[in-house]
């Protein structure tokens, strides 16, 4: 069964939507965390039961998060993307809070060949994870702020949360 809620964020309104799942802190598996008007982003569809309570330890981990007290989440996540895709998902788990990286170190750091970045952006930008999943610490080889389905705007947001105090 899907379940969903939303959650209010400094980023806007949060989509979360999950399975249920019988290993997972409070039953729910993480499916996807969303914003409003974000490329490729969730939309409620029919059959899907709105439960907040489902979304009770993701809630709390994000407000932790947002008030600067955790710099990580400790979730169970649906299993989704491609193979490639979970190959980039993974190594973007492994970017410490408050660093970044580029798309080539990314790219490299999966031993994907420098021709890969393209496909590699693609994978990034299918992440359903926002925020939980730190898409947002990849940057340009110059160090610009590019690409980020929740907007640009919302990624210099979380990178400025990750570096402040």
């Amino acid at each position: 069964m899907t379940v969903y809620t939303t959650v209010d964020s400094p980023l806007g309104e949060l989509l979360l939507v999950g399975e249920e799942s019988a290993t997972a802190k409070g039953g729910t598996a993480l499916a996807s965390v969303s914003v409003p008007g974000q490329r490729r982003g969730a939309v409620v569809l029919d059959g899907w039961v709105r439960a907040p309570e489902a979304f009770g330890e993701i809630t709390a981990q994000l407000q932790a998060y947002f008030a600067g007290t955790a710099t990580g989440f400790d979730l169970e996540f649906a299993v989704g993307g491609t193979e490639f895709q979970r190959r980039v998902w993974q190594a973007l788990d492994a970017i410490p809070y408050g660093a970044t990286t580029t798309y080539g170190r990314l790219a490299e750091s999966i031993g994907a060949p420098r021709g890969a970045v393209r496909a590699l952006g693609s994978a990034i930008g299918a992440n359903p994870l926002l925020v939980v999943r730190p898409c947002h610490r990849v940057i340009g080889a110059d160090g610009s702020l590019t690409g980020y389905a929740g907007g640009l705007e919302r990624k210099a947001r979380l990178l400025e949360l990750e570096n402040r105090g």
